[in-house]
């Protein structure tokens, strides 16, 4: 039986954890000098309340230990797996991988560890892809080449509502790569953002799976007209929710709405 396992930065949600038996090991996220482990004693609502008008938060991420990553692997261990399948956030922004790595050195059984070369929920595809290869019977090594080969097929595209914009200048839509930040396009409205991100998605080709995300609370009405505008297309299988986290929160802010989407063929 092959094990999964990903970092909390892959912002998978709890049903598709719960869906694929996916072990989450915690990133730390720093907050003006407090220690949390994201998902476990910082949860989303939490994490953008300490956003105030006045004042934001100064936080810091860091990757989980590779302590972390050995008792992530030993619960895989334990509930049967003979195989272990690791997915993780790009080597490039952030050093999780390395502590996965170690990790898996000595176990018992083979692990595949797999640097995503995405960040976000794009790992979060990679690990959804990788799960239902091997629900569908692919060995571990077809699973990592399904990851692996996954990134560059993987879009994305925000905007971010900030609290305090200035409603006249209108949106930049965006979307994310290792290391930078480009703008796709520029909009009057959030109802015009919500059709802009939803043409986009759907020219993308056929067979695609979605994942539609949100930060603060604020923003979860843009991303509900979001997932209702991509619902029931003829080219998309599947929709899933998620939040976005504190790991990748402590970049964009709160206001953000966007989505992930990829071919599944």
């Amino acid at each position: 039986m092959i094990g999964l396992c990903t970092d909390s930065n892959a912002l998978l949600p709890p049903d598709l954890i719960a869906a694929f038996g996916v072990e989450v090991v915690p990133l730390t996220v720093t907050m003006d000098d407090v220690d949390h482990l994201e998902g476990v004693d910082l949860d989303v609502d939490s994490f953008y309340a300490a956003y105030g008008a006045e004042r934001w938060p100064q936080v810091h991420v860091a990757a989980p230990s590779a302590g972390q990553f050995a008792a992530a692997y030993d619960d895989l261990l334990a509930r049967g797996c003979t195989e272990i399948l690791s997915i993780h956030v790009c080597s490039k922004t952030s050093a999780t991988i390395n502590a996965a790595r170690l990790a898996a050195r000595g176990l018992p059984v083979p692990v595949r560890v797999v640097d995503s070369g995405t960040a976000g929920f794009g790992v979060g595809c990679c690990v959804w892809q990788a799960a239902s290869a091997i629900a569908a019977g692919a060995t571990l090594e077809q699973a990592a080449a399904v990851a692996e080969a996954l990134t560059p097929t993987i879009g994305n595209v925000f905007v971010i509502d900030a609290p305090g914009r200035d409603e006249d200048a209108g949106l930049d839509v965006c979307s994310w790569r290792p290391g930078a930040v480009d703008t796709v396009g520029h909009v009057d409205g959030l109802l015009r953002a919500v059709n802009w991100m939803a043409s986009w998605t759907l020219g993308r080709g056929a067979d695609l799976r979605v994942g539609v995300g949100h930060s603060s609370a604020d923003s979860a009405g843009l991303a509900a007209a979001l997932e209702a505008a991509l619902s029931g297309a003829a080219n998309v299988v599947e929709v899933v929710r998620f939040r976005i986290t504190p790991s990748v929160g402590a970049f964009s802010g709160p206001g953000a709405a966007g989505l992930f989407a990829f071919p599944t063929r």
